[in-house]
């Protein structure tokens, strides 16, 4: 039988968002119904109420989860009634051309469940990222819910993490900057910080978000607003550049700040969001040519759950990841609108949302 539930739901571009009640349907073939123990209020949520994702309104919104499997599905054997579950938005299909190559982290046919989570009246809501977790209940693929870890793992976190150690590959005695110190950034300057990185310098415009950027590991700070980031980032790597630049805001400015900021034959990596309106900025080609190196986006910090997941999780044990400190307030389900107006005047680190 179908059940109820309540989620917080995107009706329009820009409009304030609201708790409704919705339906969540009977798991059917490879799904799953997870409720919901704790939701991260996350930047990617705020992009897709502001119509920078899709324009596929009305959205359920939330990933960023862990909860308890509720139900599952015919021919679900992965999970169980009763696993406690972080929800993930690449559930690799293990057929795409990606996978088939060895490299399921790239997967093009993630997994997502096929029936549709409504409203009320019977409209379809497009669940964020696949999960819709904003909710007492969402309905996911199997492949979706891994139970090895917390929710923070479900997105921010792991996308950060992902992007110094997976996509950026930051080694012992490199120097690492990262451009933005939200979450995202600031479990890149952890990821930096555990594989022995030498400098790590944070970027921000926020006295309290470079803040946290030293509790997480950074060596040292600069403010973008007071001072030019790439003149200091060169200073503070004997004149050269950072090894690995790391983008976490999704700008054209601040990328090419990330670029000139590398050393010759370094890497930038842009994990940051950007909107759809947005361009590459505008490099000449003979400094693209000239400085040698790579330019690389990171999906989800090109992570593999089944692999990452527990690693961090054991990590998180052993008192060498601190996840909790990445949490400045827990809220309820009606709290979500004004959570993404403390996140635009950064004053969170993370909001994540109990129920």
């Amino acid at each position: 039988m179908p059940s109820r539930a309540r989620g917080v739901v995107a009706r329009a571009p820009g409009d304030a968002v609201a708790v409704h009640d919705i339906v969540v349907p009977e798991p059917g073939p490879g799904e799953v119904v997870v409720a919901v123990q704790a939701c991260g209020v996350c930047h990617t949520d705020l992009h897709y109420r502001e119509g920078n994702i899709g324009r596929d309104f009305p959205y359920l919104l939330g990933h960023e989860a862990a909860g308890v499997v509720d139900a599952v599905g015919p021919d679900v054997t992965s999970v169980v009634v009763g696993d406690f579950v972080v929800l993930n938005w690449r559930a690799v299909c293990g057929a795409c051309r990606a996978c088939r190559r060895g490299r399921p982290w790239y997967c093009f046919a993630t997994h997502n469940a096929h029936q549709a989570m409504t409203l009320d009246d019977g409209t379809p809501l497009a669940p964020a990222l696949g999960i819709g977790a904003f909710a007492d209940r969402t309905l996911v693929a199997a492949g979706q819910a891994r139970p090895e870890a917390a929710g923070l793992l479900g997105c921010g976190v792991m996308a950060g993490f992902g992007a110094a150690a997976n996509t950026g590959a930051v080694q012992r005695d490199d120097t690492v900057a990262v451009f933005g110190c939200g979450g995202v950034g600031d479990s890149a300057i952890a990821a930096a910080r555990l594989v022995g990185a030498r400098t790590i310098v944070g970027v921000d415009l926020d006295e309290r978000k470079l803040a946290w950027a030293r509790e997480f590991g950074a060596t040292h700070t600069v403010n973008g607003a007071t001072e030019d980031p790439v003149a200091r980032i060169q200073a503070l790597t004997d004149g050269h550049g950072a090894d690995v630049c790391i983008e976490a805001v999704g700008h054209p400015d601040v990328l090419r700040q990330a670029f000139y900021a590398r050393d010759l034959a370094g890497t930038v990596v842009q994990v940051g969001v950007p909107s759809p309106d947005m361009a590459l900025p505008d490099i000449p080609m003979i400094d693209f040519f000239g400085r040698g190196g790579a330019l690389k986006p990171s999906w989800y910090g090109d992570c593999l759950p089944t692999r990452d997941f527990p690693l961090l999780i054991d990590l998180y044990l052993q008192g060498r990841f601190d996840l909790d400190r990445f949490v400045s307030e827990t809220i309820e389900l009606d709290d979500v609108e004004a959570a993404f107006h403390r996140m635009e005047r950064n004053e969170v680190l993370r909001s994540v949302v109990t129920l």
